[in-house]
């Protein structure tokens, strides 16, 4: 079994903190077998880990919409911010890459509410129906509700801003994946879906002030 987060963000996001040699020890340690790396607005630091690690990263971003943040997945090109939800998910589509819905609902992180989860329901390929950060604020059932009903890929994601962030929450798939054949893994795939300790979610916050001093 492959266990597989679609969801991190390295130190190239204002609010992450993941090395390179963070993302090489999570892989070597056999805590994940496959990240993508989603960072804010951004993908340069993702080509540079797929470049040196191969197909075991994904190349991925978490991109701010005007109705809230969605993530692309394969992707070759950087997707702009500040574009409608619908307009995001076409950008991601012509470069041949897959949609994902982080922390759908949310209100204090930014999660794409329904009304327009439904109006672009043809343009989405997986739903991230746990997330390793929403402990108190996550909408899990709803996301997974949701999921089920439009029969949509489900995904365990850690949203890990940090390396302890990470390897507590993923999905567990059969064999690594590519842009064809990820949505049907984790359609056959299980959820592991544990949060992080406590006491990494404070990273965020850590890592703003870090990086701004």
């Amino acid at each position: 079994m492959i266990k597989i987060d679609l969801h991190t963000h390295s130190i190239i996001s204002s609010d992450g903190g993941i090395g390179e040699s963070g993302y090489e020890r999570l892989l070597q340690d056999k805590f994940l077998d496959c990240i993508a790396i989603t960072d804010h607005n951004r993908i340069d630091f993702a080509e540079k880990m797929h470049k040196k690690l191969g197909d075991k990263i994904i190349i991925g971003e978490e991109i701010t919409t005007t109705e809230g943040e969605m993530i692309g997945l394969f992707l070759k090109e950087v997707v702009p911010s500040g574009l409608s939800a619908i307009e995001t998910a076409n950008v991601i589509k012509k470069q041949g890459g897959l949609v994902s819905i982080p922390h759908p609902f949310e209100t204090l992180r930014q999660g794409i509410q329904l009304p327009v989860l439904e109006q672009i329901i043809e343009k989405i390929d997986i739903v991230e129906v746990f997330n390793g950060r929403g402990k108190w604020r996550g909408k899990s059932d709803d996301a997974f509700i949701f999921a089920k009903k439009y029969h949509l890929a489900q995904a365990a994601s850690s949203d890990a801003h940090g390396y302890h962030g990470a390897g507590k929450t993923y999905t567990q798939i059969h064999s690594l994946p590519s842009v064809s054949t990820l949505k049907k893994r984790l359609l056959n795939g299980s959820l592991v879906k544990e949060y992080a300790p406590l006491w990494t979610f404070l990273y965020p916050s850590w890592n703003r002030m870090k990086n701004t001093f």
